[in-house]
């Protein structure tokens, strides 16, 4: 890789792997999350080439961590309990109703709302339309509500 392509990559990945780690992580947990993150940005080293010139090479490379997350059988789980106190940090019962929600739902509503990214570097990052998003967010937040018996008044 020469210079240029060097610096194009840098420049990339320091825009997209807090976005890649963070989608990883909601997905499989934070040691496979974060093993698959490396293994994706590290195969983005190497095929930079390539991926430079897609129109959406933070998706392909998420798909990447996809796979690689995959292949590890799950042993971890992939939200943390709270930490046990009087005063909660979070409502008790969210850990287990996110574990309820599909891959998707989970990584979406993660990242939206844990960690405040917009519908649009979501979409960039799972390769998929701002609508697949916000579809996707408002079942998951449908059945967060159900299953913590949340009613909204509209």
């Amino acid at each position: 890789m020469d210079s240029d392509g060097m610096e194009s990559f840098l420049v990339w990945a320091e825009s997209a792997q807090d976005r890649l780690r963070y989608a990883l992580v909601a997905g499989y947990g934070k040691e496979r999350g974060l093993e698959a993150a490396n293994v994706a940005l590290s195969y983005a080293w190497k095929h930079w080439d390539r991926l430079s010139s897609m129109s959406n090479p933070v998706g392909y490379v998420y798909r990447v961590g996809q796979r690689e997350a995959s292949r590890v059988r799950r042993s971890d789980p992939v939200v943390f309990p709270a930490a046990s106190s009087e005063m909660p940090w979070v409502e008790p019962g969210l850990p287990s109703a996110l574990e309820e929600l599909t891959n998707r739902q989970r990584v979406v509503v993660t990242l939206v709302h844990g960690f405040g990214h917009s519908h649009r570097e979501v979409a960039a990052v799972l390769g998929v339309s701002t609508g697949s998003v916000q579809r996707h967010l408002e079942r998951g937040l449908r059945k967060l509500r159900d299953s913590l018996g949340v009613n909204v008044d509209v």
